[in-house]
């Protein structure tokens, strides 16, 4: 249960981003019957798997790239309330709610795993 503390919340959404990734290549490869761009998607997903594992066995280093993961994902999110199209179409009257949410957790996620983990305590 330790795993599942606010001090690895950010593993495990970049965690879940991997998986994605991996289901992405499948869904690429097995229907889309391409071969080439798999392979891109794999070395992302390889990436964003070795960046939650090390932030699982709080690998400093590791946790500092899924903080400035978790800092620059909570930027669009804030961005996009102002000047997203798509997104806006796409949820219609629903937007501002979901994405001011969305955003709320994100930066609520991100304090919290930098506070917990200490990565800018200061001596």
């Amino acid at each position: 249960m330790k795993k599942l503390a606010l001090q690895h919340g950010l593993d495990w959404l970049i965690a879940t981003f991997a998986a994605i990734a991996i289901l992405a290549v499948l869904q690429t490869f097995i229907i889309g019957k391409h071969f080439i761009i798999p392979t891109i998607i794999l070395i992302i997903a390889v990436f964003l798997g070795n960046l939650a594992w090390y932030g699982f066995k709080q690998v400093k280093w590791a946790q500092y790239l899924n903080f400035w993961c978790g800092f620059l994902l909570t930027n669009h999110c804030f961005y996009a309330l102002f000047w997203a199209k798509k997104y806006r179409e796409i949820l219609g009257s629903a937007f501002e709610p979901v994405a001011v949410v969305v955003t709320l957790l994100l930066f609520t996620l991100t304090w919290f795993y930098a506070s917990k983990n200490q990565l800018f305590k200061r001596n």
